[in-house]
C-alpha cells in the first residue's frame, strides 16, 4: 500500500531527499520512440530548464539530477529556515512566477491598500504559500505538470505522462547523501547512454565538470563548500574537484564491467564516509534496490521510522552492511 508523502518526509531528522519521478505510456517518451524512429530527446532539456527554473523560486537545492529516457532522478535539499526568513512580499513575488494568486495577493503586489480584514487574509494565504514554497512535494508537481502539458500540447493528447507518485527517499547521512548523489550522476554510464561523466547530457555531474573547468560552481546546483570548518557557509561538505574526479574513477570501473579499486587519490573520501571499495560500489550501482523510504545509518533509519510512524522501513538490514561504518 502506497505511504502517504507525509510518513516519508520528515526535516526533523534531514533536508536532503532523493526522487524519481517515471513516465507511464511507452517506455521512451523522452527518448526515441523505436516503433516510430521519432526522437523525443529535446524533452529531456525541457526537464532540466524546468527543474533549475524551480530551484531558483523554491527553498530547495538541486544536489544532483539525472534526465534519463523514461524517468527522472533528483537529489533535493530542502532550506526551510531561508523560506521562514522571506518577507510577505519575496513569498508573493516567487509564488507568482508559478501561480496567479488570489485577487488579494495581486492588488498587494500592485501596492493598493488594503483593509485590516483583507490584509489578516492576505497573511493567511502568504503562510501558506510559504510552506508550499519548501515543500517537495509542490516542486515535483511543478514540475512535472509542466512537462506533461508540453508533451501532450507536442502530441495532440491528452492523458498521463507521468506515474501519479513520485519516489521519495530520505537521505539520513552524509554517506547516504554522497553515494545517491553518485547514482545519479553515474546513471547514464549505467545504462550505456554515456561513456565519461561530462558525455553525460542532462545530469548534475556534467554541469558541474563544465564549471569546474572555468573554476566556478555551477549555477542553479547547491555548491561543494569543502572540508568541515567554523563559519561553514551552505553547502556540500566536501571538495568539489574530489567529487568529480571520484565519480570519473566510478564511472570507470562500472563502465567496465569490473568489481575492481577506486584510485587510491579517491579513497581518503571514502574513508571520511566511512565506506569501502565494495560497499561504495554497490550504493552508487544498487541504490534503489536496497532501500526503500529512508538511507543511512541503522540508528538513523529508525529514528526516522519512529518520527514518521513506519512499523519498519525496508533497508534496515542493508545499512548494517552497507553502511555500517558511516
Amino acid at each position: 500500500m502506497p505511504q502517504s508523502r507525509k510518513s516519508q518526509i520528515s526535516l526533523v531528522d534531514t533536508p536532503y531527499y532523493h526522487c524519481v519521478s517515471r513516465c507511464v505510456r511507452r517506455s521512451f517518451l523522452c527518448g526515441e520512440d523505436t516503433l516510430t524512429g521519432q526522437s523525443y530527446e529535446h524533452r529531456r532539456a525541457w526537464v532540466e530548464t524546468r527543474l533549475l527554473h524551480l530551484s531558483r523560486i523554491f527553498a530547495i537545492d538541486i544536489c544532483a539530477y539525472a534526465v534519463m529516457s523514461n524517468h527522472t532522478h533528483v537529489v533535493l535539499c530542502v532550506n526551510k529556515p531561508l523560506a521562514e526568513r522571506w518577507t510577505v512580499k519575496q513569498v508573493l513575488v516567487r509564488w507568482h512566477q508559478l501561480h496567479k494568486g488570489t485577487l488579494l495577493s495581486q492588488r498587494f503586489m500592485r501596492d493598493d491598500t488594503l483593509s485590516k480584514s483583507e490584509r489578516h487574509t492576505l497573511l493567511e494565504t502568504v503562510e501558506i504559500y510559504r510552506l508550499r514554497l519548501y515543500d517537495i512535494s509542490w516542486l515535483m508537481r511543478n514540475l512535472n505538470e509542466y512537462i506533461a502539458r508540453e508533451a501532450n500540447k507536442e502530441d495532440a493528447c491528452t492523458g498521463r505522462f507521468w506515474e501519479g507518485r513520485f519516489k521519495s527517499q530520505a537521505l539520513l547521512d552524509k554517506s547516504a547523501l554522497l553515494a545517491c548523489m553518485a547514482y545519479v550522476d553515474l546513471n547514464p554510464i549505467r545504462a550505456n547512454m554515456a561513456n565519461t561523466p561530462e558525455d553525460s547530457d542532462h545530469t548534475s555531474i556534467q554541469t558541474r565538470i563544465q564549471a569546474l573547468r572555468h573554476h566556478q560552481q555551477p549555477r542553479g546546483l547547491m555548491p561543494f563548500v569543502g572540508n568541515l570548518r567554523q563559519n561553514m557557509p551552505r553547502g556540500i561538505a566536501f571538495s568539489l574537484k574530489d567529487y568529480c574526479d571520484l565519480i570519473d574513477t566510478t564511472g570507470r570501473v562500472i563502465r567496465d564491467d569490473k568489481s575492481g579499486l577506486i584510485d587510491t587519490q579517491q579513497q581518503h573520501i571514502l574513508q571520511r564516509l566511512g565506506l569501502n571499495n565494495e560497499q561504495w560500489l554497490t550504493l552508487t550501482t544498487e541504490f534503489e534496490k536496497h532501500f526503500c523510504y529512508a538511507v543511512g545509518s541503522e540508528h538513523l533509519m529508525r529514528n526516522f521510522s519512529l518520527h514518521t510512524q513506519h512499523q519498519k522501513i525496508r533497508g534496515i538490514g542493508k545499512a548494517k552492511t552497507l553502511l555500517k561504518h558511516a
